[in-house]
């Protein structure tokens, strides 16, 4: 293991700053995981406007799920989530990041 893999495991393994949450892939069985949420919200420019919306981006680890797809769910903290969109690996490969949108 790389040390960067291993600073990444000890983020995700962090109370502070990794949560507990439950994957579902479409079709399968729960499985207990980590995520570290990203962002709470974006700002997009549309013509001369800029806007405001919320979003709900978490990373994932490849080594806890190796293929989420749109449409696997998340449930953290009592709140369910589906995959939306393409998910997206990190430049080394360890972790998954995914946009998510309320089930």
């Amino acid at each position: 293991m790389s040390a960067f893999a291993a600073a990444v495991g000890a983020l995700f393994g962090d109370p502070n700053v990794g949560r507990d949450a439950v994957y579902i892939a479409d079709g399968g069985a729960p499985v207990l995981v980590r995520v570290v949420a990203r962002r709470a919200d974006a700002v997009s420019d549309f013509g001369n406007a800029r806007l405001w919306s919320e979003t709900t981006r978490v990373d994932l680890l490849v080594t806890e799920v190796a293929n989420p797809r749109p449409g696997d769910r998340l449930e953290i903290d009592g709140d369910a989530f589906l995959i939306q969109g393409e998910p997206v690996r990190d430049r080394e490969r360890l972790v998954w990041t995914v946009d998510l949108r309320p089930a």
